[in-house]
């Protein structure tokens, strides 16, 4: 599995997006990725996007 860089946003948990060779989409917190949850990349991907923007950053 490969792990992007952490990505943290002010006061907030770290969390990584990771990806494996079969193109599964992984997320974690920083630190915990063997608690990873896994979903199709799309799914994660939109997820990611919202919290980057600012609309769902209390959810990790």
């Amino acid at each position: 599995m490969t792990w992007e860089e952490p990505y943290c946003a002010e006061g907030n948990n770290c969390f990584r997006i990771g990806t494996d060779a079969e193109g599964n989409a992984y997320i974690a917190v920083a630190g915990q990725e063997e608690l990873h949850l896994t979903d199709s990349r799309e799914a994660l991907r939109a997820l990611i996007l919202g919290i980057k923007a600012g609309k769902a950053d209390h959810l990790l």
